[in-house]
């Protein structure tokens, strides 16, 4: 009995490792790069040199150096310190955004989907409406409206993103709900919570991954896009697009100021879309995700 226990995880393990060997190198270059972010995510507060809002560490423009890698500001703070505590921000912010979007838009989907009639058409109608208006102006319209913390862009940014997750979701789900097993569920008389859970959900799932991953990289991108024009986190927040920003009147004198951050921003969305592209690519092929059926 005993070994039987520890069997079950080890081979849940084993075929979690057999997986994971299985994807193709873009997608193992992508998580690596992402696991780099996840992993300064965590241990960034412990290992910035310089407290990221304290100014006259050193020299106001000073050059990169050993004590800073990407020099200093305008306010003489440490910009390789900056960029790390920005780095958490960005990371959370845009992880939350396209977690709640692709949520709200798994659920509109699929309901959408599966009632079908009235409700999809009205629905279908307001997705069209949204995605008419630039995503950039529309989130600056709202908040400058109802005001721009960072929970605030979070939910706006997220907001923004369901409409696109749900057209999609939608399009997957409609695939699904008229094949043999969803109609056999019926039939044994099961509930449209069940077959939705049970049926539905698990097909769509490798949509999901894929919607989550791209958002997010767009996330990052219109949230810094939202901070550098002053929709976002006042200063001296390590914000990435607000450090962008500030640095671009000093550009000049400072290119380090402007560029960490910069660097930091595209490494980040790029990481992603890798991801994003090589898991799409073995979606589409059938080789990563197996449908429950």
């Amino acid at each position: 009995m005993a070994s039987l226990v520890i069997a079950a995880p080890l081979g849940g393990l084993h075929r979690g490792w057999a997986r994971v060997r299985s994807t193709s190198g873009q997608v193992r270059f992508g998580a690596g790069i992402l696991a780099i972010y996840a992993l300064l995510a965590v241990i960034g507060p412990w290992v910035t040199p310089y407290n990221p809002t304290t100014q006259l560490v050193a020299n106001p423009y000073e050059g990169p150096s050993w004590s800073h890698p990407f020099g200093t500001d305008n306010f003489g703070r440490d910009v390789f310190s900056r960029v790390l505590a920005g780095e958490r921000l960005m990371v959370v912010e845009c992880v939350l955004a396209a977690a709640i979007a692709t949520v709200a838009g798994l659920l509109l989907g699929i309901v959408a989907a599966y009632v079908g009639r009235t409700f999809d058409t009205l629905l279908m109608r307001c997705v069209e409406l949204i995605l008419s208006f630039p995503s950039l102006i529309l989130s600056m319209l709202i908040l400058a409206a109802i005001g721009d913390n960072s929970l605030v862009v979070i939910l706006v940014v997220a907001g923004l993103f369901v409409a696109p997750i749900t057209l999609v979701i939608r399009g997957a789900a409609q695939a699904v709900v008229n094949e043999d097993y969803v109609t056999a569920a019926r039939l044994r008389g099961e509930n449209r919570f069940s077959i939705a859970v049970r049926e539905i959900l698990p097909n769509v799932l490798p949509t999901v991954y894929v919607e989550f991953s791209l958002h997010a990289g767009f996330a990052a991108i219109l949230i810094s896009g939202l901070s550098f024009l002053g929709f976002g986190p006042a200063p001296p927040s390590p914000n990435w697009g607000l450090m962008i920003q500030e640095g671009s009147a000093f550009v000049s004198a400072a290119p380090w100021s402007v560029l960490g951050p910069a660097l930091g921003l595209a490494g980040l969305v790029v990481g992603l879309s890798i991801f994003t592209e090589g898991i799409g690519k073995q979606v589409g092929e059938g080789t990563l995700f197996e449908a429950r059926i």
